[in-house]
């Protein structure tokens, strides 16, 4: 514990960048999570911070991930509505994220969590350029003080029938000059911060650019209303973070299961689904953390699962939102340069203690400023030197990058995963095609050796065939199995094939050196 205490000089600067990503994400999430007027017993905004604080202290705390952030994800955003929709009310659903808890901790003891060691590296960096360009594109419009959407909000297609692009072409067309100097401030101030003769001064060392930016944001919205009140930026382009007056107040944002709902087999398919998105989503980025991760740390993942399994467990027992590992918080924990998992567990506690002690200042911040921090978090994502080593490595990881990164984009995070190793496997296969063998051609002694590899699976099945069946009339063949660990039946039966019936129909001489003789059922 010493050790991880003795970065604190670097770890609480980084844990209050991230605490100004992750609070108008979990206010987003939450948001949104209540977007349904037609459902009663919708949860609170406040359910989003609850999520928030948990996945920031408990996840943290449990996690053995040295710069992972957990809290709301708005890819699951959908599941929750649907499911509120189909359990009739929030408590119910409740239900669903303990039991999702409970699975994901089951999954980590079971040692589940190697699945994460089977996602491609050019996948994962895919992943991390769309990301980067997701929050570009959504941003613009908040520094453009065009706040119709969410902050977080994920997908390329949006409830109101805009879609990510065309939601900037309508925030150009609603422009807030106050949102619009913020922002081009707070831009100029980070990229400044990012030179290197900044980090020469040890008090910039200190205090984060992300700070300054909001900061200065405050200043110059209180500036606009005294001298050019035209250009001042309103409640609704400001963070909104709910203000208890009493305890009461504060007792009745949070909500608790109704288990009566066990009785209802929805809940238990729901569960399941929040276990699995969730623990997907945090298996892909904590594979996509640990490769930002400067000091290239392994995260053990079936701890990670247990740790997001009591953080939900929690969080659904007092009425927070699931929980997942979440790659933006995460990039930018590693981007204000957090060193160990204190970090994450110091934004819990500030989200914690700004709800209760500070909502009203945290008010007076513009989303502008907010949405500046996250276009710079978005630029580190996907810089264009990114793109240039992918290309240098060739079209097998440029491919899959490219198809992972128009993937996430036009639909999401999980789909677009699965486009780019769909796009993997492919390579994967044709590899494996041509691979599995090679062939040796003495065409002055009308000689073909085919020398199989180790392993030769059905995968080879009909190149070897293709070969097989252009061998000339006269020819001597020689297919030899020495290097052979294990050749499947498909290949020995097209082999024997081959050496029964059309070798000798055009009189070639067939030589097998360590291949099993096999007896066939008839032919083919």
């Amino acid at each position: 514990m010493k050790s991880i205490l003795s970065h604190w000089r670097q770890d609480l600067p980084s844990s209050l960048v991230v605490f100004l990503v992750a609070l108008p994400l979990c206010l987003g999430v939450g948001l949104a999570s209540t977007n349904n007027p037609q459902i009663t017993g919708m949860p609170n905004i406040f359910s989003g911070l609850i999520a928030g604080i948990i996945g920031g202290i408990v996840v943290g705390l449990f996690s053995k991930s040295r710069i992972g952030v957990s809290g709301p994800a708005a890819g699951l955003i959908t599941i929750v509505l649907g499911a509120i929709a189909v359990l009739g009310s929030f408590e119910a659903f409740l239900v669903t994220v303990v039991l999702a808890g409970v699975i994901q901790l089951i999954a980590g003891f079971l040692g589940l969590g190697i699945l994460g060691n089977y996602f491609p590296s050019s996948v994962i960096k895919g992943m991390l350029a769309s990301i980067g360009i997701t929050l570009i594109l959504k941003e613009i419009p908040h520094a453009l003080g065009y706040d119709k959407d969410f902050f977080g909000d994920e997908a390329f297609f949006q409830n109101d029938g805009h879609n990510t692009l065309s939601e900037l072409l309508y925030a150009f067309g609603a422009l807030q000059p106050g949102s619009i100097i913020i922002s081009a401030i707070s831009i100029g101030i980070l990229i400044l911060f990012d030179r290197p003769f900044m980090k020469k001064w040890s008090v910039f060392k200190l205090i984060p650019g992300a700070l300054i930016v909001v900061l200065l944001g405050v200043g110059l919205n209180q500036l606009f209303l005294s001298i050019y009140p035209d250009f001042y930026v309103n409640t609704k382009h400001l963070v909104q973070l709910p203000i208890a007056k009493t305890t009461e107040d504060f007792i009745s944002y949070f909500s608790f299961p109704d288990f009566s709902a066990l009785n209802n087999v929805n809940v238990y398919v729901i569960a399941g689904t929040i276990a699995l998105v969730g623990s997907l989503e945090t298996l892909l980025s904590v594979e996509a953390t640990d490769k930002l991760d400067p000091e290239k740390k392994s995260t053990p993942t079936n701890r990670e699962l247990k740790a997001q399994g009591l953080g939900n467990i929690l969080s659904g027992l007092i009425g927070g939102l699931p929980i997942t590992q979440v790659i933006v918080r995460s990039s930018a924990n590693v981007n204000a340069g957090g060193k160990s998992k204190m970090s994450t567990i110091y934004h819990g506690v500030l989200l914690l203690v700004s709800v209760i002690f500070l909502p009203t200042v945290l008010n007076l911040i513009p989303l502008a400023s907010l949405a500046a921090i996250l276009i710079m978090v978005g630029y580190k994502l996907s810089k264009v030197q990114l793109y240039k080593q992918i290309f240098a490595l060739g079209l097998e990881q440029f491919l899959p990058f490219i198809a992972t990164i128009i993937g996430v984009l036009f639909t999401d995070l999980l789909k677009g995963i699965a486009i780019g190793i769909a796009f993997s496997v492919f390579f994967i296969l044709r590899k494996n095609y041509k691979n599995n063998y090679s062939i040796k051609k003495h065409p002055e002694e009308k000689k073909l050796e085919l020398i199989l590899s180790q392993e030769v699976t059905f995968l080879n099945k009909s190149s070897i065939l293709e070969t097989l069946n252009h061998v000339h009339e006269n020819y001597h063949v020689i297919i030899d199995g020495t290097h052979c660990d294990a050749i499947d039946y498909d290949v020995l039966e097209i082999i024997q094939e081959f050496k029964n019936y059309r070798s000798k129909e055009l009189n070639i001489t067939v030589e097998t050196i360590n291949i099993p003789e096999i007896t066939l059922t008839s032919k083919h």
